[in-house]
């Protein structure tokens, strides 16, 4: 295989703009398959975590918490994190979707949803996940999970989307990165203090829906 052709981004060119219909069906795709969901909160987390970790069976209480309250659970369908949810929201009789994309740790898509969309593009993937969410789950993860959070939060930051609630489970994991953000962004002027309101940090199940019924009216 020629490394090369695997990164979408350098391959785009003038000659190639036959690629646009290609991103516009993921769109079409996405919007058609994802209409009905509502509400649905999104779980995020690592691929790596295996089935007897605390995290894996912590979220899989968290989606079928949210699962039993009529909560759709997307997740990126692969493995880990997000197995452990598709698994907690289908066990619990509710709609469990994945959005999938091929990633070296996300190649095999769970077996745990009942909604499967498949994109190859990771702008599309986010839009989706954006736009269907009345809130975000993140559980502790690796370069992907941090990108969606901050992702999120620049967004509701630069009022570009509502506001939903962003929720980071695990203080032993996310406090580090909270006390940095304090120490670094807010002292220094990067963010302001009215930007820490955007993040919560829970660390039991319980308190991951409650944080997110008490914002969400459905």
């Amino acid at each position: 295989m020629n490394v090369e052709k695997q990164y979408l981004i350098d391959s785009f060119s003038t000659k190639e703009s036959w690629r646009i219909f290609r991103i516009m069906a993921e769109f079409v795709d996405g919007i058609e398959s994802l209409s009905e969901i509502y509400p649905a909160v999104t779980i995020f987390g690592s691929a790596r975590v295996g089935p007897n970790e605390e995290v894996y069976e912590k979220t899989k209480q968290i989606a079928s918490l949210f699962a039993k309250e009529n909560f759709a659970v997307v997740t990126g369908g692969g493995p880990g994190t997000m197995e452990a949810a598709n698994k907690g929201a289908s066990e619990a009789g509710g709609v469990s979707v994945g959005l999938n994309i091929g990633l070296p740790f996300e190649e095999t898509p769970n077996p745990y949803t009942n909604i499967r969309v498949d994109f190859k593009y990771f702008f599309v993937r986010k839009v989706m996940f954006l736009k269907y969410s009345v809130a975000y789950i993140i559980l502790p993860g690796g370069f992907g999970t941090l990108d969606e959070l901050f992702e999120a939060l620049t967004l509701i930051q630069t009022k570009k989307i509502k506001p939903f609630p962003v929720i980071l489970v695990g203080s032993d994991y996310w406090q580090g990165l909270m006390d940095w953000i304090k120490k670094e962004l807010l002292a220094n002027g990067k963010i302001s203090s009215d930007d820490l309101d955007l993040i919560q940090i829970v660390d039991e199940p319980e308190e991951v829906l409650k944080a997110v019924k008490r914002i969400v009216i459905l």
